[in-house]
């Protein structure tokens, strides 16, 4: 399952991908109203997927949605994993449209799916790593039972028991989810717009006690997203800054009310003085301050309307 983007190049490139892959049946894409001309590509595929890559058929089904409007990465999972449920899906693979598997990705992520019910996993997905420096993580991992961030590959593969690390996954980057747990959790907070409801659904399903790991060997790439896991208070915690202002005011606000809701307000208190911190000495910028007092705000209101704001 794909949610894509004003990415249409991208997305050509992924499903060109996905076409290769063995295991999957078909695939669904959820297009949030993209106006680059990917909804009327969309429209040219006729549910074989023929029709977008000249005299080339495809022999994955490639089946479409386009919303009305843009809901985000969080509501395009939604409305795709109640759609992948509605046609009776077992197991399902989700992945925005800028990132691509590796062609035997998929293989090795089914090889903790086969041990049956008692072992397999629930929840489970492959290391992310920066698409032009495949040593390094996109998106950093803080291993499970302490406060260490690891940034490269080799940890990552360090840190493995049994060829998985428990406890980790990051969604929603070719990680696969089965069934059972999206009928026990539900599906992502599509309010939440961007960043955090991937996280919240990760915490979601370990609250829930689903199996959760992280397969070293099983690899997803992706662009570099910046400056994630930004060293901070002389190295002793890291920091989440983003340049848009989109996703930092959805980030300031989403991240409040998962550290509410699941951690308590000694966390949510932390991450103010971290924010605070962070933009007066860490990277100065004031009208940050500013930004993210509005986001925490929205968040302890309940409030998902501000990021509408920032959109175009």
């Amino acid at each position: 399952m794909v949610v894509t983007f004003n990415r249409l190049d991208l997305l050509r490139r992924l499903l060109e991908r996905l076409d290769g892959v063995p295991e999957v049946d078909e695939v669904l894409v959820i297009d949030n109203a993209s106006t680059d001309g990917t909804g009327e590509w969309l429209a040219g595929l006729d549910g074989s997927g023929q029709g977008g890559y000249g005299d080339e058929h495809r022999s994955v089904p490639v089946l479409t949605r386009t919303l009305t409007t843009n809901t985000g990465g969080a509501g395009g999972f939604a409305t795709g994993l109640a759609w992948a449920r509605e046609r009776d899906a077992d197991l399902i693979w989700l992945m925005d449209d800028d990132g691509v598997p590796e062609p035997d990705c998929l293989t090795r992520l089914l090889a903790h799916a086969a041990e049956g019910t008692a072992e397999g996993l629930d929840f489970w997905g492959p290391v992310v790593l920066d698409e032009d420096r495949p040593d390094r993580l996109v998106f950093p991992i803080r291993l499970p039972g302490g406060t260490r961030v690891v940034h490269d590959l080799d940890d990552v593969e360090a840190a493995a028991r049994g060829g998985t690390v428990d406890g980790i996954v990051i969604p929603f980057n070719g990680v696969l989810i089965t069934r059972e747990l999206v009928d026990r959790i539900g599906v992502p907070r599509a309010e939440f717009f961007i960043w955090g409801d991937d996280h919240e659904y990760r915490l979601r399903a370990e609250q829930a006690g689903a199996r959760i790991a992280t397969v070293p060997d099983a690899h997803f790439l992706h662009p570099s997203v910046g400056s994630l896991g930004t060293p901070m208070m002389f190295g002793s915690t890291t920091y989440n800054h983003s340049p848009s202002d989109l996703k930092h005011y959805c980030m300031a606000r989403n991240n409040t009310v998962n550290l509410r809701e699941y951690r308590g307000w000694p966390h949510v208190a932390m991450f103010v003085v971290k924010t605070v911190w962070f933009y007066l000495f860490t990277r100065p910028a004031p009208a940050r301050i500013g930004l993210s007092a509005r986001g925490i705000v929205a968040g302890l209101r309940g409030d998902f309307t501000g990021h509408e704001r920032f959109l175009r």
